[in-house]
């Protein structure tokens, strides 16, 4: 088992960061100290054991993350510092392989992915969205756009993508919740985690034996619970390997849920930008990605890497077998890159954001993000005239125990 070395004399005492629930969208103080210490740290995490490294900076970021001497396979045999309590990885799990078995299990979901494939999702998406709408507007204010539109309408999509039956979907979204709950507790989440794992693999085998017929995306292209199963029977990855990428999908599929919702308070409540999005339609995409690029999507830090060998990043020595993490909220706020970086300027460019990762992990579904997002952000611009927060903003909860951070609640009247 890979473990990390221990400190060297020289060096700061690692910082203990525990994990906090942070209100709104605050910036996390312990980060924002970690990044003004330099563009390396050493850090603790509440779960796990020893201490890993912490790049924040832009350039370092992008350089560990797509150096292959960092591997993401390697932390599945190491006890890794890290937030959660419930680390136990798919076997064969897409984010945690390295290429080039990576590059395969990306490729076996590729073409339902493509700038094409998305696409053409967009006029059923917005189909599924307006019946949501209508029934908002229907039943008339107050609602709470968190239960009403926030989460049913990414769920609807990605269940529609992956090809889940919509009588299973309730308890996928069920599923969902727990596993990215770091209070469920360790035995609930991993309980959630092989349900899933166990439905997918059924869904699977009954596409191949032909006891069930594949669904397709809804959009007239094929599932991706199809393509896998496809997959398989061509040997092109195995069953595991495929449940695994399911999940993987389908758990960021719903992320959205949060990320949108963090969107919605911001402009709820800074109500300059919400005027000049609803008089600027045109503005509207690139500040989706001033959104994303703002928004402290987590807590704290994601998946590490254990270096392969020695390596040398922003001058610091780094020992093969040592774990390491970047912080793409930190380098989303580089000020090298992104001038005046903790203001949001809703027509940046470039925009060079990480919201999605990058190198070999960089987000499979991030343009699928995107189209969501945008069709939730112009339908509550263009339907729901004189939007505004049912509650004074200090009321909102944001959800507790939550991996990926976003508002339990979002109470709006018109």
């Amino acid at each position: 088992m890979l473990e990390a070395t221990a400190p060297s004399d020289e060096l700061r005492p690692p910082r203990s960061w525990p994990a906090q629930n942070l209100p709104g969208v605050d910036f996390d103080p312990v980060l924002a100290d970690l990044m003004s210490e330099g563009p390396v740290t050493r850090i603790k995490l509440p779960n796990g054991s020893g201490w890993a490294w912490l790049f924040t900076r832009y350039e370092d970021v992008r350089q560990v993350t797509n150096d292959p001497r960092f591997s993401r396979k390697a932390v599945v045999e190491a006890n890794v510092t890290r937030l959660a309590p419930h680390f136990i990885p798919v076997d064969g799990a897409v984010g945690f392989e390295d290429p080039p078995d990576h590059t395969r299990l990306r490729r076996a979901v590729a073409p339902a992915f493509t700038t094409r494939g998305v696409e053409s999702l967009r006029a059923r998406a917005k189909v599924m969205l307006d019946e949501l709408v209508d029934g908002v507007l229907a039943d008339g204010p107050p609602a709470d756009l968190t239960e009403r539109l926030l989460a049913p309408f990414p769920l609807a999509v990605v269940c529609e993508l992956m090809g889940v039956p919509a009588e299973d979907r309730g308890r996928v979204h069920g599923w969902t919740a727990l596993i990215l709950s770091s209070t469920a507790g360790a035995e609930k989440s991993e309980q959630a985690k092989q349900e899933m794992c166990g439905y997918f693999a059924e869904l699977m085998t009954a596409y191949r034996s032909g006891a069930a017929h594949p669904q397709g995306d809804g959009m007239g292209g094929e599932g991706v619970i199809a393509l896998l199963a496809k997959a398989i029977a061509a040997e092109e990855i195995t069953q595991s390997e495929a449940v695994g990428l399911a999940l993987l999908l389908q758990i960021g599929g719903e992320a959205v849920t949060n990320s949108t919702g963090n969107m919605m308070y911001i402009l709820l409540t800074r109500p300059e930008h919400w005027a000049r999005l609803k008089a600027e339609p045109a503005l509207r995409p690139a500040a989706i990605d001033e959104l994303l690029r703002y928004i402290p999507h987590r807590n704290s830090v994601g998946l590490s890497r254990i270096a392969m060998e020695d390596v040398t990043v922003a001058g610091q020595h780094i020992k093969a077998g040592e774990a390491v993490y970047v912080s793409y909220l930190a380098a989303n706020r580089d000020p090298e890159v992104f001038p005046d970086p903790h203001e949001l300027h809703l027509d940046r460019s470039p925009n060079p954001h990480v919201a999605f990762g990058y190198g070999p992990h960089f987000c499979p579904g991030n343009m699928l993000a995107r189209l969501e997002q945008e069709l939730l952000v112009s339908v509550l611009l263009d339907r729901f005239p004189g939007l505004r927060l049912a509650v004074p903003e200090d009321e909102l909860q944001w959800r507790p125990g939550a991996l990926i951070r976003g508002p339990e609640a979002l109470p709006v009247t018109w």
